[in-house]
């Protein structure tokens, strides 16, 4: 029987040269690999941006054939709690390293961890730095608690550009025989936003129910809509035609299944990025999405709150 893969994990970065679109990071890492010695760390930025597999690809140059051996990936938004810092974290990081001059303890979404979590954490850093390194991995560096960013050497992952992303999803797709259409590729662009990570398995969604991909199946199995439906919306709001727009924007709900939220995120990309709305009137639009996601938030009715944001574009399109 024929084994079926997650392209995710399949191509996931085995050593740092393999890393895409963090060019910066991975020349400061392989200083470290260079003199077989690296500080505490804090990985910073977006989710899809690469952090897990830079850490594992940091360790496999580093340890080599004994990477596993002397590597623990724990997963902080599973247990927040000063136990796991106590007990898990305290009883790996005691143990003696396995040909290899110290371990690595990976702990990804450390900005989950509570505050006395971070407390008790930042002391187990100083207790056994000398057998131990720490690599947190987080969204908002800001959650961390300064003593903790101190005793760490940063490392800001930022978006993976357009250009770096759609070289590497062309390389999955000459690997895996997939055939893909030029906007079917800025269709995974738009909808993956930067995070690598979505784009490779839209790729792979895409991959498993058409031969040829297009921009069409990228939105269809992402359930988004495609940026010109938005925009039409949009227009048709400002023009003050608000029956018509509402019933373009229940119409795309209903075809694609979207909630409230991703409405709202795809209009404010819209607005942004639109060239034939002025300034003057984004800041408007902008100020009044900000409220309406707001409200929805707070669990305000989606259907209510999207018309009543029409609505205020239909009132300032007839003014």
């Amino acid at each position: 029987m024929e084994e079926f893969e997650i392209w995710v994990e399949k191509y996931r970065p085995r050593t740092l040269d393999e890393v895409v679109g963090q060019d910066e990071i991975v020349r400061r890492l392989k200083g470290y690999v260079e003199k077989k010695n690296v500080p505490h760390m804090l990985f910073s930025g977006p989710p899809g941006t690469g952090k897990t597999a830079t850490a594992i690809a940091l360790t496999r140059d580093l340890f080599g054939e004994h990477w596993r051996d002397n590597f623990i990936e724990m997963n902080a938004s599973d247990e927040r709690g000063i136990d796991v810092v106590r007990h898990k974290i305290k009883e790996f990081a005691r143990t003696a390293p396995i040909s290899a001059p110290f371990k690595i303890i990976f702990l990804d979404e450390a900005d989950a961890l509570t505050a006395d979590a971070q407390a008790a954490l930042r002391r187990t850093m100083e207790m056994f730095s000398k057998s131990c390194r720490f690599i947190l991995s987080c969204n908002y560096i800001s959650r961390i608690i300064e003593p903790i960013q101190s005793r760490c050497a940063v490392f800001r992952f930022r978006a993976v550009s357009k250009e770096a992303m759609k070289k590497r999803l062309l390389e999955i797709c000459e690997k895996e025989g997939v055939k893909i259409t030029e906007d079917g590729i800025e269709a995974i662009l738009y909808v993956s936003a930067g995070d690598f990570r979505k784009a490779i398995n839209t790729l792979q969604g895409a991959a498993a129910v058409a031969e040829v991909i297009d921009a069409e199946k990228v939105y269809q199995v992402t359930a988004m809509a495609q940026p010109k439906e938005i925009a039409e919306i949009l227009d048709t709001a400002l023009k003050g035609n608000f029956i018509e727009a509402r019933e373009k924007l229940s119409k795309l709900m209903l075809e694609y299944g979207m909630s409230g939220e991703d409405v709202v995120s795809q209009f404010f990309r819209e607005i942004v990025s639109s060239n034939s709305i002025n300034e003057k009137m984004k800041i408007l639009l902008i100020d009044k999405l900000g409220e309406i996601d707001f409200r929805l938030t707070e669990g305000a009715n989606e259907r209510i709150q999207l018309n009543a944001f029409l609505a205020y574009l239909s009132t300032l399109g007839k003014k």
